[in-house]
C-alpha cells in the first residue's frame, strides 16, 4: 500500500509542470480572446448602425436593397454569410445550407471560450491540490521555505485558472446572445426572400 502510495504521489508532482504549463498558454489564450472579442463588439456596433434600420424595414419587395448597403470590408459573419444567403436567393436548399453553417461557423467562434470555461477551473484546483502534498511535508519537517514556496504556487495556479475561465465565461454569454440575434436576422431575411420567390 505504501508503495502504491508513492507510485500516486509521484505521478501528481509529476504532473505540476504540464498544469502549469498549460494555464500560461491558457491565460495567454484568454488575453488573445479579450482583445479579438473587442474587436468583435466594435465591428458588431458598426455593422448594426448600418444595417439594423434597413433590417427592420425589410419587407419582401425592397429585399434587393439590403445587398447595396452591405459594408464591403468587413470581419463580421452575419455579414459574409448575409452576403451568401443574398447571392443564393434562387434556391431553398442553398440559404437553408447558408443559415446552417452560420451555425457551425458560429459554434466554432465559441469554442475557445468554452474551452476556457470548463478548464480554467479544472487546471486550477490541479494546480492548487498537487504542490499542497510537498507544502505540507515541509511543514511537517520545518521546512517553512519549501511550505511557502508551494503555497505560493498553489495560489497562483488558482488565480490564472479562474481568471482564464472569468473571460471565457463573460465571451461565451456574450457572444452567444450575439449569434442568437444575428441567427434570427438571417432566418427571417431568408423567409423574406422565400415570400419573393413565390
Amino acid at each position: 500500500m505504501h508503495y502504491i502510495s508513492d507510485v500516486l504521489y509521484w505521478i501528481s508532482t509529476g504532473l505540476l509542470v504540464p498544469v502549469i504549463i498549460l494555464l500560461i498558454y491558457f491565460f495567454c489564450r484568454a488575453l488573445l480572446l479579450a482583445g479579438a472579442f473587442f474587436g468583435q463588439y466594435l465591428d458588431r456596433q458598426k455593422v448594426l448602425k448600418k444595417l439594423s434600420p434597413t433590417i427592420d424595414k425589410l419587407s419582401a419587395e425592397n429585399i434587393k436593397a439590403l445587398s447595396e448597403q452591405l459594408p464591403k470590408k468587413h470581419h463580421s459573419l452575419f455579414v459574409s454569410h448575409l452576403q451568401e444567403l443574398l447571392s443564393s436567393s434562387d434556391s431553398t436548399a442553398k440559404m437553408e445550407k447558408v443559415l446552417a453553417d452560420f451555425e457551425v461557423a458560429a459554434e466554432n467562434n465559441l469554442s475557445i471560450s468554452k474551452l476556457l470555461t470548463k478548464m480554467g477551473p479544472m487546471l486550477g484546483l490541479m494546480g492548487t491540490l498537487i504542490p499542497m502534498g510537498p507544502a505540507l511535508v515541509g511543514l511537517s519537517s520545518g521546512d517553512i521555505a519549501s511550505m511557502a514556496y508551494n503555497m505560493q504556487v498553489a495560489f497562483a495556479t488558482t488565480v490564472v485558472g479562474l481568471f482564464s475561465s472569468a473571460v471565457g465565461f463573460v465571451t461565451l454569454q456574450v457572444k452567444q446572445r450575439w449569434f442568437v440575434e444575428e441567427f434570427n436576422d438571417l432566418d427571417f431575411i431568408s423567409q423574406l426572400i422565400r415570400e419573393n420567390m413565390q
